[in-house]
């Protein structure tokens, strides 16, 4: 399939409106190019979740595979966010909490977040613009 060693890989929900908007704001923000996306119900997305073997994976955890290391959850937000441009750096020192508690956050967010934002039908195609980002 895909060869995530030299890759920084976001695999997201393709179904949740928050998560779309998330990729939408890390791609505004990410003027190296830094990070490609895939949605966790493409194959891809699929391969990678089963290569890695997340545990407890499914729509409600968000995965990055940097330099083929494997970060969920609050972890592989952070570090997105520390390669951001801007002030989002910042939000890096946040790794001093340790995960677990971070992660009770994130996790009873990810539980809600279909009913504050809503759900697609399908995942999203990318646009014009940002198709070079996605697999």
């Amino acid at each position: 399939m895909i060869n995530t060693d030299n890759k920084n890989i976001a695999v997201f929900d393709g179904l949740c409106n928050f998560c779309q908007s998330s990729v939408n704001f890390i791609i505004k923000r990410d003027s190296k190019k830094t990070f490609i996306f895939t949605p966790a119900q493409s194959q891809t997305g699929q391969y990678i979740i089963g290569k890695f073997k997340v545990p407890e994976v499914g729509k409600d955890t968000f995965l990055l595979v940097k330099k083929n290391i494997c970060f969920f959850r609050t972890n592989a937000s952070l570090e997105i966010a520390k390669e951001l441009s801007g002030l989002w750096p910042v939000f890096y020192s946040l790794k001093l909490i340790p995960s677990p508690i971070r992660d009770v956050c994130y996790d009873a967010f990810a539980k809600k977040r279909y009913n504050w934002f809503g759900k697609k039908d399908s995942c999203s195609i990318p646009t014009q613009d940002n198709r070079d980002r996605f697999i």
